[in-house]
């Protein structure tokens, strides 16, 4: 993934002042944006993104009109494209937001949409959301008829609750249902970039609200696209995981805890060492007398520096299964270090979880990097919960 220094950098920054120079020259020539580059060692991309903006706005003379004006004039240049448009974008949201002339903020949230096909204004508008959630949600739901499809797509990105890089808004945190007519305006989209974004900010709802977002998904099911499907199944994922039923339904599985008989884990060995992998293998069996479909995942429970476990569920298969058939499944899992998780040496366990139904753990102890052990699994037990619908 690219760094902060590798998105909104020195040479970006002045590549910014460059194009507004020559868009809208002012007296100073756009330095204090150029100058902007010493100053981004050590921050963030959002970070960068608001100084440089903050620049922006100083350079143009402080209010709205006087940044309007230059971005509108910088719009006519090709060259605004790319990174550089963040920043810009949080130049128009700072001060539409803090002017108090009437129609500056309307006005700024149509400068964002002019914006965001040149890379996206999804970030700003957090500022406007933040304002004034009423009117900016407004804004949203007018775009999801525009004819651009990254205008559509700003109306569902822009709006998430849990939008990654973007400044927390906690009003939709609070009522997660309110950006819902957006989403029940763009889910059946002709393009797959905007339903992707309806998939996820759904998916974001289900974080907050299961039975809300549960229940939107199943009214699109009800009114489907030919694309519906996909969404659903996108935006289900983090329920399915968590073997909420009615997402497992609205995805198409079927099956309970009743119906599959498992086995397993069964650990290549029990001792693993920080950096290696653990190799098991499982088998699920269908008791019942009917069909089933399944979705099978395993849940590593991950020693914590306090010596608690917290689980991670990991996908393992989809099987549909007819009376008395099974599945064997096997996995390699890996314990190499990675910048989102720390590996702490100790007790662990892995249990498989199907149809979101877990069934008994197998432990195992994860060792110090470097160290490695021999001996076979041992069927020890320990202090971990066991299986659990």
């Amino acid at each position: 993934m690219p760094t902060a220094d590798e998105l909104i950098s020195a040479e970006t920054v002045r590549e910014l002042a460059g194009v507004l120079e020559a868009a809208a020259p002012c007296a100073s020539g756009w330095r204090g944006v150029a100058g902007c580059a010493a100053g981004l060692g050590g921050l963030g991309l959002s970070d960068r993104a608001r100084l440089v903006g903050g620049a922006v706005v100083a350079e143009a003379g402080g209010g709205y009109r006087e940044v309007a004006g230059a971005v509108r004039a910088a719009l006519g240049r090709p060259e605004l494209t790319g990174w550089m448009v963040w920043p810009v974008s949080e130049a128009v949201a700072a001060a539409a937001t803090a002017s108090g002339e009437p129609g500056d903020f309307a006005d700024g949230l149509e400068l964002l949409a002019a914006l965001t096909p040149r890379l996206t204004s999804e970030f700003a508008l957090r500022a406007f959301l933040n304002a004034d959630l009423p009117r900016t949600l407004a804004a949203a739901l007018a775009w999801t008829s525009s004819p651009d499809p990254a205008v559509r797509r700003l109306a569902g990105e822009g709006t998430r609750a849990r939008l990654p890089w973007a400044r927390r808004v906690p009003a939709l945190t609070a009522d997660p249902g309110v950006t819902v007519p957006v989403l029940d305006a763009l889910y059946r989209d002709a393009d797959p970039s905007v339903r992707r974004s309806v998939a996820n900010h759904l998916n974001d709802l289900s974080r907050l609200d299961p039975a809300l977002a549960a229940a939107t998904a199943a009214r699109w099911a009800a009114a489907p696209a030919p694309s519906t499907p996909g969404v659903v199944r996108h935006a289900m994922r983090t329920l399915v995981k968590e073997g909420d039923p009615a997402a497992l339904a609205l995805v198409g599985f079927h099956g309970g805890r009743a119906d599959v008989e498992v086995v397993g884990p069964v650990l290549e060995r029990d001792e693993v060492p920080v950096g290696g992998a653990l190799a098991f293998t499982a088998r699920v069996t269908n008791v019942s007398d009917a069909p089933v479909s399944l979705v099978i995942d395993y849940v590593v429970h991950h020693r914590k520096a306090n010596g608690r476990t917290t689980p991670k569920v990991f996908k393992l298969a989809r099987r549909t299964l007819a009376p008395g058939a099974g599945a064997e499944l096997s996995r390699v899992h890996s314990f190499r270090p990675i910048s989102t998780r720390v590996y702490h040496p100790g007790g662990h366990a892995v249990q498989l979880q199907v149809n979101g139904h877990r069934f008994d753990p197998a432990p195992f102890t994860l060792l110090p990097a470097g160290e490695r052990s021999p001996r076979a699994p041992e069927g020890r037990t320990g202090d971990f919960p066991s299986g659990t619908a």
